[in-house]
């Protein structure tokens, strides 16, 4: 039986997918910001230094993930990190930019947590096709599901909650709650479709 050859993606699509990916995170990141609900990992930090410090989410997100470009650099190459920067810068931009595009008058924190996990959840899954990161746990994530079979979508589950924990005396007892069925949602998104073998399509 003949094994079909992998077709790659071009810079067409790869571009296409980086904007509306990071699009789709950054309106996550304000339905989030506009709760008060958090998320796991470099966002769920930046979300936190935003919540007591006051700096803005689109700067802390983007001065917390530059430490980890040097581990991508070392373990996945410069394609992967270059894109990885430029999706990282862009949900930073978008982010702030999307806070003056859109108001809500009225938004249900349940709702909330459900839509940024899956708007969050489908966003990444767009970039990890086209072989794209957040930065941070989002490379380490990939790094062990290409290197040792890990699922990157279980790796960060377990990470998220562990930020999640620390966040216990920062937020309110029902936003953390809400926050953990967020980024329940966010990961078993990832968990469930992306798989190795499940899709062949690389950049």
């Amino acid at each position: 039986m003949q094994v079909p050859a992998v077709e790659r993606h071009g810079l067409h699509e790869d571009a296409f997918a980086l904007v509306l990916g990071t699009l789709m995170v950054a309106l996550g990141m304000t339905l989030y910001a506009k709760a008060t609900l958090l998320v796991g990992g470099m966002a769920g930090m930046a979300l936190l230094v935003q919540y007591t410090s006051g700096m803005d989410f689109w700067l802390a997100f983007w001065l917390i993930n530059l430490p980890f470009y040097l581990l991508g650099l070392r373990r996945l190459g410069w394609p992967f990190v270059l894109r990885t920067f430029l999706a990282v810068s862009l949900v930073s931009l978008f982010s702030r930019l999307t806070a003056q595009w859109i108001d809500f008058s009225l938004l249900n924190p349940v709702y909330a947590a459900v839509m940024a996990g899956t708007l969050c959840g489908i966003g990444l899954l767009m970039l990890f096709r086209h072989r794209t990161g957040l930065g941070g746990v989002n490379i380490l994530a990939i790094f062990l599901q290409e290197s040792f079979g890990v699922r990157a979508g279980y790796f960060q589950l377990a990470v998220d909650l562990a930020i999640l924990a620390a966040a216990f005396f920062v937020l309110a007892p029902d936003r953390l709650l809400l926050s953990v069925l967020s980024a329940t949602v966010l990961n078993m998104i990832l968990a469930v479709n992306h798989r190795p073998g499940r899709y062949l399509g690389v950049s």
